[in-house]
């Protein structure tokens, strides 16, 4: 197993920070690249500074150091990505064909590349939403996703490409800040309940949305990169499910453990954005084709991220 050479590109965002440590368990420490467009002062591991949208440079870091795997976090997310529209849109596909091109090409057997909930649309089934159905989402990150699962299972029909993707829902952890998305409020809560025992809430209370405890996203990502090629059916992008709950779902849950918390609500633009994505999600073919299941429900979480936060 060690003889894979992995690559993490866009490894200082949420995601990425965590699925490094993961990796470099699986792995070994110096089997794991990370790169970013950051400086990082005295990274634990190998580093590069790079730019997701610089060709060449992305090709000398594969070669540099003998890159087999490439991981591509790097994107704008939703909340963000409405703020520059252009910008999402050259990071979160140009990042992409530079790294299926590799994969074309020869230079790296396997890619990683997660998409989002952020896929479907107003127009979609909100309850248990099927893999397959209705996608016109109506914001910048989730349009540059749906196409980005369009060329995931192109460059795999037609060039054999072995490209992996996962939908995720709104990721909770403990162990970074969030980085500009809808689903953000139920990580900020917790910290927000420790510090203040309260929190003012961007979106309605009654906003169901599909999460994710990112340990459970950890072994998803991870699980479906190393499942045989011929399990994995679907080269778009597989739906999976952790828990769905509202802000008030999720405050009730923190009173458990700190009775005096209060939350108030003032929705924002992010409400909009919140209001056309699906409420439950439908990821039976996740289980079926290379069994997925998730070990955390709210109340697991909950307890988890109060106790990792103290």
């Amino acid at each position: 197993m060690s003889t894979e050479k992995i690559l993490i590109i866009g490894s200082q965002g949420q995601i990425g920070l965590e699925l490094a440590e993961a990796l470099r368990n699986n792995y070994g420490h110096d089997n794991v690249v990370c790169a970013d467009v950051k400086d990082v002062e005295n990274p634990v591991g190998p580093y590069e500074k790079l730019d997701a949208m610089d060709r060449q440079g992305m090709y000398e870091v594969i070669k540099k150091h003998g890159v087999s795997q490439v991981y591509l976090l790097a994107a704008l997310l939703s909340a963000t990505a409405e703020q520059k529209p252009k910008l999402a849109w050259d990071l979160n596909m140009e990042g992409l064909f530079n790294v299926l091109d590799a994969a074309k090409e020869g230079m790296i057997k396997k890619v990683y590349w997660p998409s989002s909930i952020a896929v479907f649309g107003p127009t979609t089934p909100r309850v248990n939403t099927p893999q397959y159905t209705v996608m016109e989402p109506n914001t910048i990150y989730g349009i540059s996703k749906q196409a980005g699962e369009r060329y995931c299972e192109y460059y795999y029909q037609k060039y054999g490409v072995d490209v992996r993707s996962i939908r995720y829902p709104g990721l909770i952890g403990y162990k970074s800040a969030p980085g500009g998305g809808t689903t953000d409020y139920a990580v900020h809560i917790y910290h927000e309940a420790l510090k203040n025992k309260s929190y003012e809430c961007f979106l309605s209370e009654d906003t169901t949305l599909p999460m994710m405890y990112m340990p459970d996203a950890l072994k998803a990502t991870i699980q479906l990169m190393e499942s045989s090629a011929d399990k994995v059916k679907i080269r778009s992008s597989y739906n999976i499910a952790g828990i769905s709950f509202s802000p008030k779902e999720i405050a009730d849950e923190i009173r458990k453990h700190i009775p005096e918390f209060s939350i108030t609500y003032k929705p924002d633009f992010r409400q909009v954005i919140a209001n056309s994505w699906p409420g439950s999600i439908d990821d039976t073919r996740a289980r079926e084709d290379w069994g997925w299941h998730n070990d955390f429900d709210l109340s697991a979480m909950t307890k988890d991220m109060l106790d990792n936060l103290k």
